[in-house]
């Protein structure tokens, strides 16, 4: 374990230009993975208002060559991050500054996804080694729990009624782990090279697993691992994550198309909304915020939006440094914050939301 210290704000004395090269050498950057561009148009981009109240706050890590992928936040407000690069967990505590890194204990595992369960123990995927971890956040021990080797690239994590879902990309299955166990079970996606990537749970128990190499979101009966296809309009469309609101709407970004769409799953009707940024946004991240509103990032204008779905009117707040590629965001509702995980600026961005009214 080893312990730094930092401040809000500070620049970075390291380059990640050769960090970057890297990433995108593994197609880890903003135009990676399946769902290619090329060719693409979008309609005109959507009005929007650039915030003059709300900033991203950023927070440099020590670690050199940092690559935060995914962020996850703890009832007490601690911010918990895999660095993918290095193959780190961290933990931020935005009320000291203080970041502590914890090796995994396989190195070079990638851990790519991160969550907090309800009992406060952190899990992640270890993307590059096909397993899971458990971290013990009161002693810093890390416990690993090896998958079949069918998935060997272990993606979003999940936790829903004492078992670990995960969705794996590249071997195009998703499934669960049993803790209690340690036994894992897989499903594999009936369409083939679907890349199933975000996921995520609504309220009335069901889990959504975007697929990202279709135009497809599928619904996850968790009892029995059984799905049912929601097929998208447009056959370019290709969703990459998810988030589920307070009334069961899974709302998507679509990356290929520059749209952040809304599924509505009782009727089956698909909305769909340009972002901002119009042709090459490649919309990324998303979460909803207390307020309802919808926030996801712009990965290709480093910009962060927000949308409100009453009023159909949308902000922007630009992110201070450029080629942040937001990849997964988290929100402390209890402290009405949302997390960013600054994947190519060695950094994690912080933005404080309104209140909901």
């Amino acid at each position: 374990m080893i312990t730094h210290a930092m401040r809000a704000g500070r620049s970075p004395r390291w380059s990640v230009v050769g960090l970057t090269a890297g990433l995108l050498a593994f197609g880890w950057g903003p135009g990676g993975g399946s769902g290619s561009r090329e060719g693409r148009t979008s309609p005109p981009a959507a009005a929007a208002v650039r915030s003059a109240a709300l900033t991203v706050v950023e927070y440099p890590l020590p670690r050199a060559g940092a690559f935060p992928h995914d962020p996850a936040v703890g009832r007490d407000g601690v911010v918990w991050y895999t660095d993918q690069a290095n193959s780190y967990i961290g933990r931020l505590d935005p009320s000291t500054g203080r970041v502590t890194d914890y090796a995994t204990p396989t190195p070079v595992s990638g851990p790519h996804g991160i969550i907090v369960a309800p009992d406060g123990a952190v899990w992640y995927t270890a993307n590059f080694k096909g397993r899971l971890g458990r971290l013990d956040p009161a002693t810093g021990t890390i416990t690993e729990y090896p998958l079949p080797a069918a998935a060997r690239d272990p993606h979003t994590p999940l936790y829903h009624a004492g078992r670990i879902w995960f969705t794996a990309q590249g071997a195009n299955l998703y499934g669960y782990l049993d803790p209690a166990s340690g036994q894992a079970k897989l499903f594999p996606v009936a369409t083939p090279k679907a890349h199933p990537y975000g996921l995520v749970a609504g309220p009335d128990g069901a889990l959504w697993m975007a697929l990202f190499g279709t135009n497809k979101i599928d619904r996850i009966n968790p009892a029995d691992g059984t799905v049912r296809d929601f097929t998208l309009p447009d056959t370019g469309a290709r969703p990459r994550r998810l988030a589920a609101d307070g009334k069961g709407i899974v709302w998507y970004t679509d990356y290929a198309r520059d749209r952040l769409g809304r599924l509505d799953p009782a009727t089956g009707q698909v909305r769909e909304f340009p972002a901002p940024g119009g042709h090459g946004s490649a919309p990324y991240a998303i979460a909803v915020a207390p307020d309802g509103r919808i926030w996801y990032d712009e990965s290709g204008s480093n910009e962060i939006v927000a949308f409100d779905p009453a009023s159909e009117h949308t902000e922007t707040v630009a992110i201070p440094t450029r080629v942040a590629v937001v990849r997964n965001m988290a929100v402390d509702s209890t402290r009405a914050r949302l997390w960013l995980a600054l994947s190519g600026t060695q950094r994690l961005g912080r933005i404080d939301l309104p209140p909901a009214h």
